[in-house]
């Protein structure tokens, strides 16, 4: 019998108040920091009907606001990642900004859960140029930030070609070799990640067949989505139009098909320490 390939489902748990496209509107809402997390039980549910693990890269003030949903996706056995502490843009801070994100947000995801927190991943992959370095410190031993894809203008990449777990010191001169580069998933050919806006863009068709792509190729696709793309979302002047694309039940459907394929779905951890062997 083939073995099953693996795929990575990561979620970069966040509320609709941590977008950059919620918090640059003219409008708002009473209660943003609801719009996302609330979809957690669904998510767990979900996961354990096709036995499937994930990766929880978590904000963690949304963690001290919410802490039972996030300890019942740990007892669940999903692991617990970090996303920042404030899901601030890490450019727009001071080095100093920067490490208490990192160090924070770690320290606050230990304290709420009881264990042990390994990963990280930068809001809108956007780090500078100590990012690794900040990271070892701050005690973490693998990162998910590097968006491989074509240049998208006004988003994010153009900067990097590994698709593959990789030492981060093969990426930037003098980063500490214990830490390890995990990039997400991007089409082979087109260049564009296969999941978060692109997913609602082309369809699950197009994530599907990237997956069997880099499948056939030993690269495990790395995908991630927003809890806040799972819901139904309010409508807020200054919003993008993009933003709402295919959101709530479509992506949810989504979600599902993807589960449904012929991968076997497993934390982005346990990709890492296989590369590390």
């Amino acid at each position: 019998m083939t073995e099953m390939p693996s795929a990575v489902l990561s979620i970069d748990f966040e509320s609709f108040a941590h977008t950059p496209a919620y918090r640059s509107a003219s409008g708002s809402i009473p209660d943003p920091e609801a719009v996302g997390p609330g979809t957690m039980e669904r998510l767990l549910s979900t996961l354990e009907e096709y036995d499937a693990d994930a990766t929880f890269f978590v904000v963690s003030d949304v963690a001290q606001r919410d802490p039972d949903r996030i300890v019942a996706a740990a007892e669940a056995g999903h692991e617990i990642a970090s996303h920042t502490h404030t899901h601030l843009l890490l450019t727009d801070c001071t080095p100093d900004q920067r490490r208490e994100e990192l160090e924070r947000s770690r320290a606050v995801l230990e304290s709420v859960t009881g264990v042990e927190v390994d990963g990280f991943r930068a809001p809108a992959f956007d780090f500078g140029d100590d990012h690794f370095e900040l990271l070892a410190e701050a005690g973490y031993s693998y990162d998910s930030s590097v968006a491989p894809c074509r240049s998208i203008p006004g988003w994010y990449g153009g900067e990097w070609g590994v698709h593959e777990p990789t030492p981060a010191s093969d990426l930037s001169p003098g980063a500490p070799e214990s830490l390890t580069e995990l990039p997400i998933a991007v089409m082979p050919g087109i260049g564009l990640p296969l999941t978060g806006t692109w997913i609602r863009f082309f369809g699950v068709h197009y994530t599907l067949l990237g997956m069997q792509l880099l499948a056939r190729r030993g690269i495990t696709p790395v995908l991630y989505v927003h809890p806040w793309e799972l819901a139904t979302l309010p409508n807020v002047e200054g919003v993008p139009k993009r933003v709402y694309v295919r959101t709530g039940a479509w992506m949810w459907r989504a979600i599902e098909r993807i589960l449904a394929s012929d991968f076997e779905f497993v934390t982005a951890r346990e990709v890492v320490e296989a590369s590390n062997e």
